[in-house]
This record gives C-alpha cells, structure tokens and sequence, in this order.
C-alpha cells in the first residue's frame, strides 16, 4: 500500500528552517535568509499553520535564480492572497449565470480600476442578469436605468425639488447616485442624456443647478446597446466612446451551456447571489492593484501597440494602413495598463507580463479604432487590425 507523503506543519521559524533544508539543496544561510524574510513579511499570520509558506519560499529562491527582485516576489506573496476572493466571487456569480466568463471578468476588473464597460450584444444574453449578479457578490447598490428617446437628463442625475414648507429648493438626487449603473440601451437616448451621463463618468460627480455632488466609491457605468436595431437611436460619439475602458461583445453561449440555461431557468425557483466580500475588501483591492509592478520593457510594449495603431506605415503594418482613420488615444495606453494590472491581479500576480496585455487588448482597442469606408467595404472588423498590430509588435 502507498503510503502518503505528508506535508510539514509550519508553527515557527524553526519549523520553516527544517522544511527548508529538507526540501531545498541551498545553502542553510541562504534558507534563513528567506524564512526570516517570509515571516517578517507576514503580518497578517497569513502564513500561521500552512505549508503555504513553504511553497512561497521556493518561488522566491526560483525567481532569485531568474533575476527576479525579492521586492516584487514579496509583493506577488499578497497578491496570492488578496485575489483569492475573485475565484470565490466567479463561482457565486455562476450560480445565476451559465457561461459569459469573459464580461464577469470585464465587470471586475472594471470595478478594480474604475473603468467603464459597454457591452454589445442582441438581447437575452443575460446582461443585466450578469450585472445585478456581480453587484451582489460584492454587497454593491445597483441601478438600472432604460435608455428611451423621451429620457431626460434630470430623470438621470435629479433635479432641484422646491420645498413649501422651508420656501427653499433643494436637490432631488436620480438613480446615478449609486455604486453601479446599468444604462440598457444607451443609444437610444439623445445626445443630451449622453452627454449628462458623461461627466459622471469622467469626473466622478454630477451637477444639479450651481452645486456639485461626488459620486459613490465604486462607481462604475455599465451600458449596454443592440447591434441589430439601428432605427431611432442615437450612436454615441467617439468622445464617450473613448470613456469606457472595455468594449465586450456579448456572443451566444455554446449548446452545452444553453442546455444548463435550459435546466437552470425552467423551474420557478431561482438561484440566490449571496455576497463574498464587501465594499471595503473591494477598494482595498483596487488599492493594491496601484502596487503592481510593471517592467519598462511592458510599458514600451503597450506605447509601442498604441503607436503602431496610429502610424501603422512605421511599424511594418502597412497592409492596414488604409484600413485605420484614428488610432488609439493617450487613454488607450492608460486603459492598456491599469487593465492589465487587473488581469495580473485576478490571476494571482504581483507583476504584469506581456500575455496579460494580449488578454485584454481586444476589449480596449476595439472601440478607440475608427475605420475608413474601404474597410466598411471590404467588411473588415477591428479586431482583425488588432490582430495584426499584436501579432508585429514584440516585447523589446
């Protein structure tokens, strides 16, 4: 009969010196150079009790070996821990929506960064489902507001409400006053809901009369538009355009997911979204993020991308340079970056590499590149130019 190897217990600095002689070949002053400094990093008694702590110790002799500063191993130590809430976050959305992994991790790592979403996508693939969930996990208010072509702005961000017992107008605030909104079917308000909606993305607060109110924190726009029905909507401007940090195009589940959407959804009973973390865990996280480290040689690589989408002739990419009318803006590169930290984070990481900026290039690119008539012509889609950028542009 096998027998099972059983993992040390790890109760003190003696205990992690002894594990590490047995299962390291280094030298024992280069063994208590790493415990002393793993448990003087912990101070949280994160590692307390946990074989955990001898895994980290091995990493970080690994990465001494490949040149990998201690300080950014330390840092990836609380990153492991920290998004550890993210996976449990994951499976309790799962358990309302089947599927759409890529728009849940979109939400996070909006709410993370404090960029906006748009999602794109025909109705009934449980976009707002999806959102009501996340907002859920996290303990988060959430509001949806249905874009028509009679909204006005005050049905947005409130009004001044005249009060006859004081004799004074005070301010009624609307539903943006909250930490997620849900704009269904933006494009088919008219500009000047737009454009009232855009300062509360921009600027983090809305004016009502001669006084301006901050917004929550978190506050995240989630807005949502049909790409099937064009008559009597309003096409957002590239200026706003630019101002969500994603774009995601929402696509059908696969026939096994639509078979569990089928199983789920057929009875009367629905599943309840209880949360995970809290608000506070949250913008802690989202501090933490900040702390993300970034090689100069991956800051190079998303200026280099932007750049190339600009000036496609100087890059080798002249076979699309017909194709592109505008490039990406400052704010492409800007989004670039915080969005890949986020990626970096969710996948228990302290530092960001080129694969987590590939990950999310599509859904920031997308919607900042505008095309020439001959690639509407030709029915050339963005995220065939963004292909071909990624695929010219290494990491030097």
């Amino acid at each position: 009969m096998a027998t099972v190897q059983q993992k040390p217990v790890v109760k003190s600095r003696n205990d992690l010196l002894r594990a590490l002689d047995d299962e390291l070949s280094h030298k024992a002053e280069d063994n208590q150079q790493v415990a002393e400094f793993t448990l003087r990093f912990d101070k949280h008694g994160w590692f307390a009790n946990h074989y955990f702590v001898l895994k980290i110790c091995i990493e970080i002799f690994e990465a001494k070996e490949v040149g990998v500063e201690i300080d950014i191993m330390a840092l990836n130590v609380a990153i492991q821990q920290e998004s550890q809430f993210v996976n449990r976050m994951m499976n309790e959305v799962s358990k309302a929506v089947v599927g759409q992994k890529e728009m849940v991790e979109g939400i996070l790592m909006g709410l993370l960064t404090g960029g906006h979403v748009l999602l794109e996508g025909v109705p009934g693939l449980a976009k707002t489902l999806t959102i009501s969930s996340v907002s859920k996990s996290i303990s988060l208010d959430f509001q949806r507001i249905q874009f028509t072509p009679d909204l006005l702005p005050t049905d947005l961000i409130g009004t001044m409400i005249f009060n006859p017992k004081s004799g004074e107008f005070a301010p009624k605030k609307g539903p943006v006053f909250t930490n997620i909104v849900l704009a269904d079917e933006i494009n088919r308000a008219p500009a000047k809901v737009q454009s009232a909606l855009l300062e509360a993305m921009a600027e983090k607060q809305v004016t009502i009369g001669d006084q301006s109110y901050p917004l929550e924190n978190p506050f995240l726009v989630l807005a949502t538009q049909n790409p099937l029905e064009q008559e009597g909507t309003y096409p957002l401007p590239e200026a706003q355009m630019d101002r969500f940090m994603f774009k995601i195009n929402v696509d059908y589940p696969s026939k096994t997911e639509e078979l569990e959407i089928v199983n789920r959804m057929g009875r009367n009973e629905k599943p309840q979204i209880q949360p995970v973390i809290t608000k506070e865990d949250l913008l802690r996280a989202s501090d933490r993020i900040d702390q993300i480290y970034v090689d100069n040689k991956i800051k190079n690589y998303i200026v280099e991308i932007v750049m190339a989408s600009r000036r496609p002739n100087e890059y080798g990419l002249g076979s699309i340079a017909s194709l592109l009318s505008v490039g990406g803006s400052p704010r492409a590169s800007i989004s670039l970056i915080r969005a890949a930290k986020a990626h970096a984070f969710m996948r228990g990481r302290g530092y960001v590499t080129a694969e987590d900026v590939k990950a999310i290039a599509y859904n920031v690119l997308r919607h900042r590149l505008i095309l020439t008539y001959e690639a509407e012509a030709e029915n050339v889609k963005s995220d065939e130019i963004i292909k071909e950028i990624l695929g010219s542009i290494e990491v030097a």
